[in-house]
């Protein structure tokens, strides 16, 4: 079976997102299982011996390669391409490499995306409006999307993503969470070879405690999973979250469907920053990304890790090579 080809967004340049690419390239097994098509600045891109190697190209020649490739979507000026320098120049750049990516995974191109860090301060600074690549996401494919942090003990998925809290009550809705937990249980079958068994948490402190501490549960959460179980989907709760997370080894399910960002990313970002990858559910190819941001302090010393961004390529390539198969007899090991 061929490998996957996988489209990487470079980031932002004055980042480590282009360090972190190159060493997560670098290692055999990365190179094993997938194909890179990098998506970035030519002259950063230059700077790394190991991209000095791959084929050329340009949004504009890019069809479907067969080997690591290089598409260069802009020509910084050195200044605006400085580490631990970010400039508006540089957000306007690290956005195009998304669209980039995107127009080739459009265009059946590459297989899978994985977007190394962007900055949304940059990028908003160049005067484009961006919450967040889920969102830029969603809209390009016209494609109802979910966030899921992956994680080697947890997956963990969000109803609700960049909102403030008040606005939550008025978001989550029946019908909404309905959808969720039909797409979360046919997306991750693939992954878990079966029906994934998903838990759904409460809002409100202590699931609710019956409609005493708040009626969403009551309401909007617990209809949605009854109507969920009824189109055959094997969701449970509303759970506490606090009791679900006290023991994570033993947490019992294959999912969890948290109601807001940081009820999702706190304890999926405690339990294992580095090996966490954000995947986007829903889209008509798999796309993730590390789970950390662009890391400014960083960028040039050399001490950024690899690892986060190895996991979110092996987790694009292995999504990639799932769709492809259909889904497993039986479930892989986490």
């Amino acid at each position: 079976m061929r490998l996957p080809i996988v489209g990487i967004s470079l980031g932002d340049v004055s980042g480590i997102g282009p360090e972190v690419t190159a060493g997560a390239l670098a290692l055999p097994r990365v190179r094993r299982a997938l194909v890179p098509v990098v998506f970035g600045d030519g002259p950063t891109l230059e700077r790394f011996p190991l991209f000095r190697k791959y084929a050329r190209a340009t949004p504009e020649t890019l069809g479907r390669v067969t080997g690591p490739t290089v598409c260069a979507v802009t020509a910084l000026a050195e200044k605006e391409r400085v580490p631990g320098k970010p400039t508006r120049e540089g957000g306007r750049a690290q956005y195009a490499y998304v669209m980039a990516a995107i127009a080739a995974a459009r265009a059946g191109h590459v297989d899978a995306l994985c977007t190394a860090p962007v900055s949304k301060e940059q990028i908003s600074r160049a005067g484009i409006p961006f919450m967040g690549h889920t969102e830029v996401l969603a809209e390009a494919f016209g494609a109802e999307v979910m966030m899921l942090m992956d994680g080697p003990r947890v997956r963990i998925a969000l109803a609700t993503n960049h909102v403030p809290l008040s606005a939550l009550p008025k978001l989550l809705t029946v019908e909404k969470l309905t959808e969720q937990l039909r797409l979360m249980s046919r997306e991750l079958a693939p992954v878990v070879g079966r029906r994934p068994r998903i838990a759904v948490l409460g809002l409100n402190p202590h699931a609710g405690e019956g409609g005493l501490l708040g009626r969403e549960e009551v309401e909007i959460i617990s209809p949605a999973i009854r109507k969920a179980r009824a189109a055959k989907v094997d969701a449970h709760g509303p759970v506490p979250a606090d009791g679900l997370f006290a023991r994570p080894d033993a947490i019992g399910y294959d999912a969890v469907l948290a109601m807001y960002h940081d009820q999702g990313l706190i304890p999926a970002k405690a339990l294992d920053f580095e090996r966490t990858v954000n995947v986007t559910l829903g889209l008509p190819v798999p796309r993730t990304s590390p789970d950390h941001g662009t890391a400014y302090a960083l960028a040039g010393t050399g001490k950024a890790s690899r690892v986060p961004m190895v996991e979110a390529l092996l987790k694009a390539a292995l999504l990639a090579s799932s769709a492809r198969r259909g889904p497993p007899r039986r479930a892989p090991g986490r």
